[in-house]
């Protein structure tokens, strides 16, 4: 991979097509293969993660191409003010080449640029991501429990 052919960029709503065409692209094929059929709900959601006073996304180019996207929020806490990564994702046909490192590393420098002291951010167990974000040398809590409750 070329690093210098790849860019990071902070990004807003103004971004909002590309982000939602990537995203949608990534998570509604395999290991995810999650139903993004509801066009409101989509709208909804990437609008959730970047329309915000405290949304921070960031996506990386190739170009003019849209290759990765990293949404997410800043969050207050005593031990320091972090980036909350809800969605992070590299285009399918690039994964595998190094990208998503290079993105996550380019993220890292910019948050502790924001004055940021961690990334937070949650994943399943049995999906690629979680290895990934292991070589990324984030390490998993172990005295915290995610929950939720179907309503």
């Amino acid at each position: 991979m070329k690093e210098t052919k790849y860019d990071i960029r902070q990004l807003d709503e103004d971004s909002f097509s590309m982000i939602k065409e990537l995203f949608f692209s990534v998570f509604t094929e395999e290991p995810w293969n999650d139903d993004w059929s509801d066009e409101d709900q989509l709208q909804l959601y990437i609008h959730d993660l970047i329309g915000q006073n405290n949304s921070l996304t960031f996506g990386l180019y190739e170009g003019n191409e849209l290759a990765g996207i990293s949404m997410g929020r800043i969050k207050h806490w005593y031990s320091g003010t972090e980036y909350c990564i809800d969605e992070f994702c590299v285009k399918t046909s690039k994964q595998g080449n190094g990208i998503g490192t290079f993105f996550m590393a380019k993220i890292e420098t910019a948050c502790k640029n924001l004055g940021l002291t961690h990334i937070f951010l949650l994943t399943e167990n049995n999906v690629p991501a979680y290895e990934f974000y292991q070589k990324q040398n984030f390490y998993q809590l172990k005295n915290n429990a995610a929950f939720v409750k179907k309503l």
